[in-house]
């Protein structure tokens, strides 16, 4: 990949002027403490922290559920579409600090249109915030739908209605999030056949605080063209070895796995035995003010547990595995491949 002279050398410097794209992130998560206070004041809402302390303390999760909780919490101070302008743009703004040029970013309708807020007025806002993000600050962003899993069936019905009705501006594929355990990913396997046969990909959440039948069942049930977080999928040899032969692209958060416990240190995270086996992994910050993290901390980090080809490999899979046309990947790959001098 790096062609001739010195090996590059992997500084602070250098990985920020890596161009990236970040395909595991999460609307609502990437909202700033000082954004959620904001909002909470504004709106009146009672249960949300109001001093930035108040909100480091509230972002100490116990393990998954209770993110869950938090994060359901957090997304009630969004109420009209002013908000989810100023949260989309904000989050263009912040992807353009660490360099990215594209973002594929979850967003789940159903926690906001459930609380009576109106989905035209979400899309409405979005779209606004996504354009005005693209035109100030030059970083493509586009949505994902993700299913909240806490909600069952309920929840991947309206899901998918909403992107069928409403076929909002900048959404590209259907996503399922929230708790595994106590829902089966089978389940949702008509909802992703009608996405999909209404043009819309499979991006899924899956082997993160479950085992790797979860990714299995998303690979075969829902046609999972990328998989989230898949944190116990070592643990498969057979499912290890399928997954290297078709290169499925593995999305990975390292921060967000320890903070959430889904692994439980830093030492035992499988990213590097994923790497070493050939897994297509690719380097993501999930909800990162929720874990006192961003991108570039991310790609610090993950130059701790890789070395320098493996870590660059996994910077040009964010262009490669990502949902853009063949001839804007080409594109983007044309300028990584000129910065690291390939």
């Amino acid at each position: 990949m790096h062609s001739g002279g010195k090996p590059l050398t992997l500084t602070d410097d250098t990985l920020l002027r890596l161009p990236k794209a970040e395909l595991h992130v999460h609307l609502e998560g990437s909202m700033p403490p000082e954004t959620l206070l904001a909002l909470g004041e504004r709106h009146g809402i009672d249960d949300v922290p109001r001093t930035l302390d108040e909100v480091r303390r509230f972002f100490e999760f116990r393990d998954f559920a209770h993110f869950i909780e938090v994060y359901l919490t957090i997304v009630q101070v969004l109420r009209q579409g002013e908000d989810f302008s100023a949260l989309a743009y904000g989050k263009g703004a912040e992807l353009a600090r660490h360099n990215v040029r594209y973002a594929e970013v979850f967003f789940t309708p159903p926690l906001h249109t459930r609380r009576g807020v109106p989905a035209d007025e979400i899309f409405e806002g979005l779209e606004e915030g996504r354009q005005r993000a693209l035109a100030e600050h030059g970083v493509e962003m586009v949505w994902m739908a993700d299913i909240p899993g806490e909600d069952g069936q309920a929840g991947a019905d309206l899901t998918l209605q909403q992107l069928l009705d409403h076929r909002p501006p900048g959404f590209v594929a259907l996503g399922l999030g929230g708790p595994e355990i106590g829902t089966p990913r089978p389940q949702f396997a008509p909802h992703f056949d009608a996405a999909i046969a209404a043009g819309y990909h499979s991006v899924v959440h899956a082997g993160e605080t479950t085992g790797p039948q979860t990714i299995r069942d998303a690979l075969e049930y829902l046609h999972a063209e990328r998989i989230g977080h898949g944190t116990s999928l070592m643990q498969d040899p057979a499912l290890v070895e399928h997954v290297v032969r078709e290169r499925i692209p593995v999305d990975v958060s390292v921060t967000s796995n320890l903070c959430t416990r889904a692994v439980a240190s830093l030492d035992t995270h499988p990213l590097p035995q994923m790497a070493a086996a050939g897994v297509n992994v690719t380097i993501n910050s999930d909800d990162p003010p929720m874990f006192g993290t961003d991108l570039s901390a991310e790609y610090r980090i993950a130059r701790d547990l890789l070395d320098a080809p493996a870590l660059l490999r996994a910077t040009r899979a964010g262009f490669e595995n990502s949902l853009l046309p063949e001839d804007r990947k080409a594109a983007y790959l044309m300028e990584f491949d000129a910065v690291i001098g390939g």
